[in-house]
């Protein structure tokens, strides 16, 4: 029995846009991890890049279950003694609400050099517009 691998990786790449608009974050991420890893593809291989480009809209408009909005902390550290910085999830929303999608799509990734090539494929926009009407992104619910 032979294992199947993809021979041309990048000849079938599509694009989807997924509208973030009163959709809980968790979920979103899960369904955005599995398009950048081509897990809704019958030849998906774990240690293959088969998956796909994901464009993100109205990441603004996201949706925080419960009081995550004050309780959620997102920490940056510099390295340097006194460099730690904290903030809550509705700072971070005002702020940069992109940030919050690719924070939690980079953490549900596997943690290897794939995963940075699957993550350059995620496109975030806080609004309704996206330059990327070119490529023809198709919809998903």
């Amino acid at each position: 029995m032979k294992t199947f691998l993809p021979k041309d990786l990048g000849a079938d790449r599509q694009w989807f846009i997924i509208d973030a608009q009163e959709k809980p974050l968790g979920r979103l991420a899960v369904k955005i991890v599995g398009f950048l890893r081509g897990k809704q593809k019958v030849y998906f291989t774990p240690a293959v890049d088969v998956g796909d480009f994901v464009v993100v809209i109205n990441a603004g408009k996201i949706k925080l279950t419960g009081r995550k909005s004050e309780q959620k902390i997102y920490r940056q550290y510099s390295g340097y003694r006194g460099g730690l910085k904290e903030v809550t999830a509705s700072v971070m929303r005002e702020r940069h609400p992109d940030r919050m999608i690719k924070r939690a799509v980079l953490r549900m990734l596997p943690k290897n050099h794939l995963s940075r090539k699957l993550f350059r494929r995620l496109k975030v926009y806080a609004g309704k517009d996206h330059p990327h009407a070119a490529q023809k992104p198709a919809a998903v619910d």
